[in-house]
């Protein structure tokens, strides 16, 4: 039985190795960052670090989850993301305090996904992008706490209704799936307009480059919005003649402007 995954170089994760990457966040929890590190196995030795709060295991080469990843009975916080995972075990369903799972840009299958999952009562974000998904399982539509899903850039070619049934959800990111029709997406998104936000990603999931790369977006998106003219309102209060400090404010900076410019 191996005791720890290999690292950059050869490197052994050992139990030290990883006792030495624990941090604690700002709100106190412990966290288990072993992200970047090369790793091609999944490196049990941390099992015996069962009461940390969050393990992040991204952007590695781990190929296969252990079933005994369900000794983490306190994680609250699993990122998989960008592995080789094909196949999550029937007994994460044992880890009942997971609020946030993460397991985009890897190579599941629906078959993949255990009907063990509808048994993470307590989840309110779960990401499954980037992956081979060709349908989305039922059990997603028995999470009722869920306030997140991520189901884009799949084989989706329809959504269950199920998922616009879940009372809290609030984000859902269903982007770059093959619909039988062009309108599927539209229809179905219509049948939730209680989104707040169709696309699901996280600063902390994102690389430096690609973090930059959205800044970037949104920055000109802001600018284009800012530029855009807008129609002429009716004033809501036909009987205000008098601007209050702030529009008074605004006026005198309009006016130097104005002034400066001609």
């Amino acid at each position: 039985m191996a005791k720890g995954g290999k690292g950059p170089k050869g490197k052994k994760i050992t139990l030290n190795v990883a006792k030495n990457c624990i941090k604690i966040t700002f709100d106190g929890r412990k966290r288990l960052d072993l992200s970047k590190m090369g790793i091609t196995t999944f490196p049990k030795c941390i099992l015996r670090l069962n009461d940390i709060d969050e393990l992040d295991l991204s952007r590695n080469m781990i190929k296969k989850i252990p079933d005994s990843i369900s000794k983490f009975q306190n994680l609250r916080w699993l990122d998989l993301h960008s592995n080789y995972v094909d196949k999550l075990p029937e007994s994460i369903g044992q880890m009942t305090s997971l609020l946030y799972l993460n397991i985009s840009n890897n190579r599941l299958t629906t078959n993949g996904l255990p009907v063990e999952l509808n048994q993470l009562k307590n989840i309110r974000t779960i990401n499954l992008g980037l992956n081979h998904l060709d349908s989305v399982p039922t059990t997603l539509g028995a999470l009722k706490e869920l306030h997140e899903v991520g189901l884009h850039d799949n084989l989706l070619s329809t959504i269950p209704a199920s998922i616009s049934k879940l009372p809290k959800l609030k984000k859902l990111n269903i982007k770059r799936n093959p619909f039988q029709s062009a309108d599927e997406s539209e229809v179905f998104i219509d049948s939730i307009k209680r989104l707040e936000n169709l696309y699901l990603v996280e600063e902390r999931d994102l690389c430096a480059s690609c973090l930059h790369k959205c800044q970037q977006a949104r920055d000109k998106l802001n600018k284009i919005r800012s530029m855009a003219p807008s129609a002429p309102r009716k004033a809501l209060f036909s009987n205000l003649v008098s601007p209050n400090s702030m529009a008074k404010d605004s006026q005198e900076d309009w006016r130097l402007r104005s002034t400066s410019t001609s």
